[in-house]
């Protein structure tokens, strides 16, 4: 069995490439659709949602370097020639055709790891390639480019494929010639035309209907993020004691194993505070947070979604305390109101004084469940129940 092609056949390594391609290929698409309509309300759904996503992943990533390896090894074999050569417009669409295929092999995944890469948290990739790629940060804007950019390959490799396999059929049962039978198994050779060079045009062609494509997706707006909007709560000026200057209030979830952080955007601070106490109470501080604002990875959208902080319901976060001086450091030492849930909670924070700047740093642990967040996932296969709040802000008296 000959390894390569010949002027009229393709080679057992062309036809393998061919079908392990194929066969990935009519597993991940529907392996996708169904990830996209699970719902993930419980531990269970949102265990196989995940498990259906990290499978299309990882087949993807596969896709990728199988595309490639084909594509490499295409352009360095002779091309079987056309079985009907007079058919001039047919042979120039078809091979247009192969090369939005090859194209979408290649860029379908690629863009899709890149979206993966700029997302975070959920469903990781099984290949231990690790979960970033090099130069690709985590971006909101750029994982609305990649993900509009990873739709819009897919839909073209899908009607690529389909396009593909009607021709297939048509040469099967229209024509009735060994176009089909030729990538099944090895054929004799086939008094046809010698094999054909690699032409521009196809290519010049593809390339342009790739233009059309990716300039009428940006034109629908399909490379914007595509996150929930929530309306954001207006969070009333606060006339505090020290003003707080730049400030960060993130919370870290583990989900499926791994860490995922995310920050709150909008919040007050009001703040009253006596350096010169050294022990005992020395002021109080009470923080207002825009649940709306918060921005959580992949998870955004479930966070803030009603099992979790339904931030439509209860569009503000409250953390009202006393602030203690004691000898071994500082504490603030009162409640957190989260959703209907009011919990007390002592915060022990480092404090550094410059004159009128205070600098703090706080890091605590709350249990989700004390606060009816993710109470439709009692248990940790999924979703931890520690979720880690850092708290740092500089502010002036």
């Amino acid at each position: 069995m000959a390894l390569s092609n010949t002027p009229t056949t393709y080679g057992s390594v062309t036809r393998t490439l061919h079908w392990i391609t194929a066969l990935l290929v009519i597993t991940l698409i529907p392996v996708a659709v169904i990830a996209n309509r699970l719902p993930y309300e419980t531990s269970a759904q949102l265990d196989l949602k995940g498990f259906m996503f990290s499978l299309h992943k990882t087949l993807g990533v596969a896709v990728f370097f199988v595309a490639l390896l084909r594509i490499v090894w295409a352009l360095s074999q002779p091309k079987p020639a056309p079985l009907h050569p007079d058919r001039k417009t047919e042979t120039f669409l078809a091979e247009t055709a192969h090369w939005l295929l090859y194209g979408s092999l290649v860029l379908a995944p690629l863009s899709g790891w890149v979206h993966h890469a700029t997302t975070i948290g959920f469903a990781p990739i099984w290949w231990p390639f690790g979960q970033n790629l090099p130069l690709v940060p985590k971006s909101e804007a750029l994982e609305g480019i990649t993900y509009g950019l990873h739709w819009v390959f897919g839909k073209v490799m899908a009607a690529t494929i389909l396009l593909h396999v009607l021709g297939a059929l048509k040469h099967q049962f229209v024509d009735r010639d060994a176009t089909l039978q030729r990538m099944l198994r090895h054929t004799p050779d086939i008094a046809v035309p010698p094999a054909q060079p690699h032409i521009r045009g196809p290519l010049v062609a593809a390339v342009a209907v790739w233009g059309v494509v990716l300039a009428g997706a940006g034109a629908f707006g399909l490379y914007a993020s595509h996150g929930t909007v929530i309306e954001t709560a207006e969070l009333a000026d606060v006339a505090s004691d020290w003003q707080v200057q730049e400030g960060t209030i993130s919370i870290t979830a583990n989900q499926f194993g791994g860490d995922v952080t995310g920050s709150f955007a909008d919040w007050t601070a009001d703040i009253t505070f006596d350096p010169a106490i050294t022990n005992g109470p020395a002021g109080s501080v009470e923080v207002v947070i825009a649940v709306g604002s918060l921005t959580l990875g992949s998870m955004t959208d479930q966070a803030l979604a009603p099992d979790f902080f339904d931030a439509r319901t209860y569009e503000t976060a409250v953390f009202k305390a006393d602030l203690i001086t004691g000898i071994d450091g500082h504490e603030a030492i009162g409640t957190l109101q989260v959703r209907d849930q009011t919990v007390p909670v002592t915060m022990p924070f480092r404090l550094s004084l410059n004159g009128d700047v205070a600098t703090v740093q706080s890091n605590l642990t709350l249990q989700r469940l004390d606060f009816g967040v993710g109470a439709n996932m009692p248990d940790e296969s999924t979703l931890a129940f520690d979720v880690g709040v850092a708290i740092s802000l500089t502010a002036t008296r």
